[in-house]
């Protein structure tokens, strides 16, 4: 452990644990806390005694389902840690994290490689520039193999690895790697404390060979590394992790380590490269805004933090927040920008997972989290009260499954609705309304899994017996066959002012999803305010179509012509003939139904490949690959998402257990 630390922003690393379900993340990160001094017992998974996954759901199921910080100090650094679900369900909690972190760990399996929720969270983590470096983990299992895993990391993901390490031994032998930076050899034997040593002899040359071969892979995306590579015989130890770093943060290539984190391997190297080539909040550039005079992280700059978990604990209501700016003291009132409320910050809170320790004051780059604020949600941005801005806050991902809940005792339905409002505040990706045709309440998320988390919560945390539907999947609509000239006159005329619009419009499918609207009407016959008034009509008329009231995608709006009355057209008649328009638009034009679909990777032993494959044939799958590999077949395909439901009790009945599957949101298809 190495406790001692600077007050300096450069001495803050904020980062997340990135992976596909069971790769070993949570294990990761419980064995940093244990090195760090965090924490003074290993805790273990299977256990149920690890301190990030502390949720009773997540200790019964054995994975995590709520991203949890921590905070822990290596090497005179502050290490502010966000541990990430990795099933696909709970994306969204992912996507909430990467938006405050600035570098990560992505940590994969050592026999399986790159994974689909691997793949997953790399494009989120593409998709917000988060800098990262690879850990390849489980390096003691049966068939584990470092350059098998490198290999599917460079095929799938699309970086440019550069691996620094070699391992000594393999499988049941892996005892430790040889650094290829500074050529030494790190060997955990027993389990007990790291002993540093020279390369052993008979992996000598294999070490100098991989120097060389990583010295040539930077030179190549390096100009220094390149320049002191041609004109030395070998590019020095400085100039090397200087590159490394460089090419980390600016994601031109990917430090790749390995270890096995449940027997305490290859932890600490993993450590001091998070301090070596991960970021500090000074190596970014200013948090994204829509203020573009948002400022850079400095403690003595104007207050600006971005909430990304609201949390309910037995002591109370909890947010945390990014501080990107300024300096956050207790007892402060600061700005909800997005929605113009002031808030007092009662308690700072350094986190430890569910335990916490209380500050005086956060300063920029801290992650903590605070008490005070009644009303915040996750994407607000609180700032100072004298200088409002608005922070970019993370997206949204529409859910795709919905079931009814209703209380099964009258006297708990107010409880539920509170219980509900709750659950929608803690969690963005949940959304409850209620269907106006059959009066149900419908808890909507992103998989059966999101759902039956979220259940379970109204019964563990809120104390109710709940009665749950069968899940039912989000279907859209679509225009495959448009028309054109539709006009529609909006008259109304009951006393006083009246309304008067009159619109003109054409419709045709857009490739893809989403919405377009414009407008070729000239000569001013319809004023520019009107006509954002139909575009507002039109998007309102999107929420039902006329096959069977599910939200309408993919379509093209032309405003082609219209006409105004002198006294009686207004904004809210405009928006009013745009919306009816577009409905009776959308009644003339040949629509299809679209189905969301899943990409299901299933694995499972070779001789329950055929039973497998007409199994995924019968859900309407479409197979689109198979390889085989260690005695296993791994089957990819598109699946209805209404045909995944209960599939996993099918898979383990065909293949006697044997059988897993993992799926990820694949879009939307058409629907028979």
């Amino acid at each position: 452990m190495r406790a001692r630390i600077t007050s300096s922003l450069t001495a803050v690393r904020n980062l997340g644990i990135l992976a596909h379900v069971d790769a070993g993340k949570t294990t990761v990160t419980e064995r940093i806390l244990y090195l760090t001094g965090a924490t003074y017992k290993r805790g273990e998974v299977h256990d149920g005694t690890t301190v990030t996954d502390f949720d009773s759901q997540e200790r019964d199921r054995g994975i995590t389902i709520f991203a949890a910080a921590v905070s822990c100090v290596w090497d005179g650094h502050r290490i502010n840690l966000i541990d990430t679900p990795g099933h696909v369900d709970f994306s969204d909690e992912v996507e909430r994290s990467l938006r405050v972190l600035d570098g990560a760990v992505a940590v994969f399996d050592g026999v399986a490689g790159v994974e689909p929720q691997s793949e997953s969270v790399w494009r989120r983590a593409d998709r917000h520039g988060v800098p990262r470096i690879a850990f390849v983990n489980k390096l003691d299992r049966a068939g584990a193999d470092l350059d098998t895993a490198v290999a599917s990391i460079r095929a799938r993901l699309h970086p440019a690895p550069l691996v620094v390490q070699l391992p000594i031994g393999r499988e049941d032998g892996f005892t430790g790697v040889v650094d290829l930076v500074r050529m030494r050899s790190l060997v955990w034997a027993g389990g007990g404390a790291v002993e540093e040593g020279p390369v052993p002899g008979e992996l000598l040359e294999e070490a100098g060979r991989r120097r060389r071969l990583l010295e040539e892979a930077v030179a190549e995306l390096h100009a220094g590394a390149l320049e002191e590579f041609c004109a030395e015989p070998a590019i020095s130890e400085r100039t090397l992790a200087g590159a490394l770093r460089e090419l980390t943060l600016s994601g031109a290539g990917l430090v790749v380590l390995c270890g096995a984190a449940y027997r305490d391997r290859g932890i600490e190297p993993l450590l001091d490269a998070v301090v070596a080539y991960l970021p500090s909040p000074l190596d970014l550039p200013a948090a994204p805004a829509a203020d573009p005079t948002v400022p850079a992280a400095d403690p003595e700059g104007s207050l600006a933090a971005l909430v990304f978990k609201v949390s309910t604990t037995a002591t109370g209501r909890l947010t945390y927040l990014r501080i990107y700016s300024g300096t956050m003291r207790k007892g402060d009132t600061v700005l909800d920008a997005g929605a113009g409320r002031a808030e007092r910050i009662s308690r700072i809170l350094r986190v430890q997972a569910d335990r916490h320790t209380e500050v005086d004051r956060a300063v920029a780059g801290d992650i903590v989290a605070v008490a005070g604020p009644k009303a915040a949600r996750a994407g607000a941005t609180l700032c100072a009260p004298g200088s409002p801005l608005v922070l970019e806050p993370p997206g949204a991902t529409d859910p795709v499954v919905s079931v009814a809940v209703e209380a099964r005792r009258s006297t708990d339905a107010d409880r539920l609705g509170a219980a509900l409002a709750r659950l929608a505040e803690e969690d963005p990706s949940l959304r409850v309304r209620s269907d106006t045709e059959t009066g149900q309440t419908l808890l909507s998320g992103m998989g059966e899994l999101h759902l039956e988390v979220a259940v379970e919560k109204l019964r563990r945390d809120h104390g109710l017996d709940v009665a749950v539907g069968r899940p039912q999947v989000a279907y859209r609509e679509t225009v495959v066959g448009g028309v054109s000239g539709l006009l529609y006159r909006h008259v109304k005329q009951d006393g006083g002012a009246g309304q008067f619009a009159h619109v003109v419009l054409d419709v045709e499918p857009l490739a893809g999803a989403g919405f377009e609207f414009r407008s070729t009407v000239t000569g001013g016959r319809v004023p520019r305010e009107y006509v954002r008034a139909v575009e507002t009509g039109c998007r309102d008329a999107l929420a039902a179509g006329p096959l069977g009231g599910h939200p309408v995608t993919g379509l093209r709006v032309t405003l082609t012509d219209g006409a105004t009355h002198v006294k009686d057209s207004s904004e809210l008649a405009f928006r009013t003939a745009g919306r009816l328009a577009l409905r009776e638009a959308l009644r003339a034009c040949r629509m299809a139904l679209l189905e969301p679909v899943a990409e299901v990777t299933v694995t499972v032993p070779d001789d329950a490949a055929g039973g497998v494959l007409g199994d995924l044939a019968a859900r309407r799958g479409r197979v689109s690959g198979s390889t085989s590999r260690s005695g296993t077949v791994v089957i990819t395909a598109m699946v209805p998402l209404a045909e995944v439901f209960g599939y996993a009790t099918r898979l383990r009945s065909r293949t006697q257990g044997r059988g897993t599957f993992t799926t990820r949101p694949g879009g939307y298809a058409p629907a028979p």
